[in-house]
């Protein structure tokens, strides 16, 4: 049975972005998948990594348990929206806060090189964007997907990471949303 945790990084649960996670938990609990979440918004945790990688700060028990959920999963499925190019802040904080050395990866003694500790898991990244995924990909360089895909599930063994692009979210229509989120259960059905 797979083993799927979907990560929702948007801090409003009346987005559409939370409609989308929910499509594709009911895709995948559809076919027999066992799915956990974890709702960045709802967790309690200082999103400021404010010691840098100086100091370890003490994880809350949200992020202990955030922790837990995605070292359990196969397959990890993060809905997020695009913001100014990137994903929104508090994902960011829950990323810097929780993918550290020694748990995400390890760098090597005397060495350039680094462990990656979460070979094995795969990933899907879902996006929602006020402009078309081709237009975010060529005139922006898609830099949301190039963080979360290359320089930090990458980085820590996760592959291969799949990506989805939906938009134009502002001015969509319920027809138009409708087949987003039919597309979106499939794909969770699909595991992708």
């Amino acid at each position: 049975m797979k083993k799927i945790a979907i990560i929702n990084g948007h801090p409003n649960k009346d987005s559409f972005t939370f409609g989308v996670a929910e499509a594709y938990r009911l895709g995948a609990v559809e076919t027999g998948a066992e799915v956990k979440e974890i709702v960045i918004r709802d967790l309690n945790f200082n999103p400021n990594l404010q010691f840098g990688y100086q100091k370890r700060m003490e994880l809350e028990p949200d992020l202990m348990k955030a922790w837990e959920i995605i070292q359990w999963a196969d397959h990890l499925v993060w809905v997020h929206p695009v913001w100014w190019g990137g994903f929104p802040a508090l994902m960011k904080g829950f990323i810097d806060r929780l993918f550290l050395p020694g748990m995400a990866y390890k760098y090597r003694e005397n060495s350039v090189w680094w462990d990656k500790l979460l070979k094995g898991k795969t990933a899907y990244i879902i996006t929602t964007l006020d402009q078309p995924g081709w237009y975010y990909r060529m005139f922006f360089g898609r830099p949301s997907v190039n963080q979360l895909r290359k320089s930090i599930l990458e980085y820590c063994g996760v592959q291969p990471v799949k990506v989805t692009y939906i938009g134009i979210i502002r001015n969509s229509k319920e027809e138009q949303r409708a087949q987003w989120l039919k597309k979106v259960k499939e794909s969770g059905k699909k595991h992708k």
